[in-house]
């Protein structure tokens, strides 16, 4: 086969191990044995994001997620869907700013058939994508955004906190459902110049993993994704670097139809992949990871001042990632009130740095999460291709869980003191409505008038 290079097998942690090779059109393939279930998993990142989109063009790397699965040239309509799961298998996609996936869990006889389902839209969706395609993912996507966004409590929190955090003209400024003007601005040329730069085989990374014969996988791989062109009219993603620091706080009030207070906040953090990160990681999760964190315990069990309290990692590679803090406040509850004592909770941490017990348990709850990924073969299928991709070399997936037990408490308190800090977070308070009878009682009306008029609204 005319394979660039084959990488020898890794020993990596847990004994797991992968295999790398390279067609000749440059599409990385990631290979990894696992013949403990008779099933095989197929992962297909494309290097094609939010962050790579433009003003006025947000949303085409959600869309295109869609597109893909509404028929190539030799599999019309919803056939992806029907032959996958006629097969048994069960499959997906999604979109992030950093890249589009594409998976499937087949079982293991039926790994051919993933495999020239992928290829085949990779290389004809052009000849398949029409107005009609066109215009019923566009309702779909806009329909997403109602259900996930828009319509519900909560739903644009995200979306705010991502464009207080990144400032205007920033790549990670926008999330990746994109705005309702850009998706209704989309034009099918938009949508075809998109697929010519990005999906192509020199821009994704494909990972088996599971019950294999590696070099039957490796003759199939060829057979299929061989013959599609590279595509070289790729542009780098804008540069999405940032200060450590964001310098002052950055705040938005919104009162919104939700059902309690809210306190969400954004901290800068370091890039994935670094030392630091894993340190944050850790620190986020002794603080906030779980009903026995630092602010469970402070603000659900002993002030119960919240009935919700978590902090967690927004892990990203080409922008600062982001420390994610989501509180929901218990009754009337004021939100100075509790932001006050997560603020207390956080500078003690800063000054102390994690127990033992704590860093004990930290890292046992992401040594678990990360052998848990890494357990699955779509799970680790994924991870894969996301370190090929984001970091060049899929063998960092399998050695990760070592990374995070190295990490010191000194390092999660270095890191905790210089970024969890009051001048370096975007702050979202939400507010319920008053309700009607009160927001338009007239001064001076009596409270019987006002609990008549409630109790017939």
């Amino acid at each position: 086969m005319p394979m660039g290079h084959t990488a020898t097998a890794q020993d990596a942690s847990g004994g797991l191990s992968a295999t790398e090779h390279r067609l000749a059109n440059g599409l990385r393939v990631v290979l990894s044995e696992d013949h403990l279930t008779p099933v095989a998993a197929v992962c297909l990142w494309y290097d094609v994001g939010s962050r790579h989109e433009v003003k006025g063009r947000t949303g085409l790397a959600h869309l295109f997620e869609h597109l893909m699965f509404q028929g190539s040239a030799s599999v019309p309509g919803n056939g992806h869907f029907e032959l996958v799961q006629g097969a048994g298998g069960s499959l997906n996609g999604t979109t992030s700013f950093e890249r589009t996936n594409y998976f499937e869990t087949m079982p293991a006889h039926q790994l051919e058939l993933a495999l020239w389902l992928e290829a085949d839209r990779m290389g004809s969706l052009l000849s398949a994508l029409d107005e009609e395609s066109m215009e019923n993912q566009r309702d779909v996507v806009k329909n997403e955004r109602r259900q996930r966004y828009d319509n519900v409590p909560y739903g644009t929190a995200f979306e705010r906190l991502t464009a207080l955090a990144y400032p205007e003209g920033h790549p990670y400024h926008h999330t990746p459902i994109g705005s309702m003007a850009d998706l209704d601005a989309a034009s099918l040329e938009d949508a075809r110049a998109f697929f010519r730069t990005y999906y192509a085989p020199n821009n994704a990374v494909l990972s088996v993993v599971g019950d294999i014969d590696p070099e039957q996988t490796l003759a199939w791989v060829e057979k299929y994704f061989g013959s599609i062109p590279s595509h070289d009219g790729k542009l780098p993603p804008r540069d999405g670097s940032l200060p450590e620091i964001m310098g002052g706080q950055l705040r938005e009030e919104i009162t919104e139809e939700v059902p309690a207070r809210a306190l969400m906040a954004a901290y800068r953090l370091p890039h994935d992949g670094t030392r630091e990160a894993d340190a944050a990681d850790l620190a986020l999760t002794v603080l906030g990871g779980g009903e026995s964190s630092r602010l469970h315990n402070r603000l659900v069990r002993r002030d119960q001042t919240a009935v919700a309290a978590g902090f967690g990692l927004l892990r990203l590679a080409g922008a600062p990632s982001l420390g994610w803090l989501d509180v929901k406040t218990s009754g009337g509850v004021e939100v100075p009130r509790i932001e006050a004592a997560v603020d207390e909770e956080l500078a003690r941490f800063a000054a102390e740095g994690p127990t033992a017990e704590e860093m004990e348990r930290a890292q046992a709850q992401l040594e678990r999460e990360w052998l848990d990924r890494l357990g699955t073969v779509a799970g680790r299928a994924d991870e894969l291709c996301r370190f090929a991709v984001l970091f060049g070399d899929p063998q960092l997936a399998l050695t990760a869980v070592d990374r995070v037990l190295d990490i010191t408490a000194e390092e999660v308190q270095a890191v905790a003191a210089a970024r969890l800090r009051p001048d370096n977070r975007a702050v979202l308070v939400y507010e319920p409505l008053a309700p009607e009878a009160e927001a338009e009682e007239p001064a001076g009306e009596s409270a019987e008038n006002t609990d008549t008029e409630k109790a017939a609204q």
